[in-house]
């Protein structure tokens, strides 16, 4: 069952039947057939399939995450009984802001892996949104909110989001001294998946102002939003942690402080699985220490 459960996990993880038996070294008829003995065994269609794609049901998603718990379960006693309470061992399948990951994640995994040489990792870096479930990710980090309340979160401490630009900008084309000047700015658009963020949250007081922008340039990527902000091309509405750097040497300056829209939140997010494994628990703890 345990085997069978795996499959279906990956199934889930790799979108297709085929993908998942080349994954496995097993046919698609035989990936198709054991998916049919595990719906027939519980009774209840697990994937809605088309010929293009597979979405899970209701059931499908309530036994994705129990299969993640039981799976873990049997991971963790097995490695406990061959390998001791101390050695750490696997793959850590993680996520994370591009900024925030390729500046401050990545060098932390890098360490986390000398230190540990038989863990391996799988780093997902995209600003956009993560099915953890989905997708098989043992943790995400993440800015703001859970958008999916199902997942547990560990806090990070709070983040402030800057309006900053680089000298050589804000010297052609002027300073805004309020958020209402930002229309006559070129604004660095972020875009997450479909939603592209072109009303930037301010703050007059105790209440919220919103401010629509404008700007030539939009990118689902937030390094590539920082990298045009220090080529001078404009304004643009970034994390703290991901421009500190470039505040402290001067190649961003932040404007519109006054009207910051206030803290932001930083978080772990990670699917709630009863038992993680040591390597998961072990690298999120690295990681509290490093950002908490």
């Amino acid at each position: 069952m345990l085997d069978q459960l795996a499959l279906f996990l990956t199934i889930i993880e790799k979108g297709s039947l085929s993908a998942a038996g080349r994954d496995r070294g097993l046919s698609p008829a035989t990936v198709s057939e054991r998916l049919s003995a595990l719906e027939a065994h519980y009774g209840v269609t697990l994937l809605t399939r088309s010929t293009r794609s597979l979405s899970l049901t209701d059931a499908g998603r309530l036994l994705a995450d129990g299969a993640r718990r039981l799976l873990a379960e049997a991971e963790e006693l097995q490695s406990q009984l061959q390998d001791g309470q101390q050695k750490i061992s696997g793959l850590v399948r993680l996520s994370a802001p591009v900024d925030l990951g390729q500046h401050c994640i990545v060098p932390l995994l890098d360490r986390f892996l000398a230190e540990h040489p038989d863990v391996s990792i799988d780093l997902d870096l995209t600003d956009g949104y993560v099915d953890l479930v989905g997708q098989g990710i043992d943790l995400a980090i993440r800015y703001g909110t859970l958008a999916d309340s199902s997942l547990r979160a560990r806090p990070l401490g709070d983040n402030r989001r800057v309006v900053c630009a680089a000298p050589d900008y804000l010297r052609r084309h002027g300073i805004p001294l309020h958020p209402d000047d930002l229309a006559r700015h070129d604004c660095i658009v972020m875009r997450f998946g479909i939603h592209t963020e072109r009303v930037w949250p301010f703050r007059l007081g105790a209440a919220a102002y919103p401010v629509s922008v404008r700007g030539r340039r939009v990118a689902n990527n937030g390094e590539q939003v920082r990298r045009w902000a220090l080529a001078g091309h404009g304004l643009c509405l970034k994390s703290l942690r991901d421009v500190q750097d470039d505040l402290d040497e001067g190649r961003l300056v932040e404007v519109l402080g006054d009207f910051s829209a206030g803290p932001v939140a930083l978080q772990i997010v990670y699917p709630p699985t009863r038992v993680q494994p040591r390597r998961v628990r072990a690298l999120m703890e690295a990681i509290v220490a490093q950002l908490g």
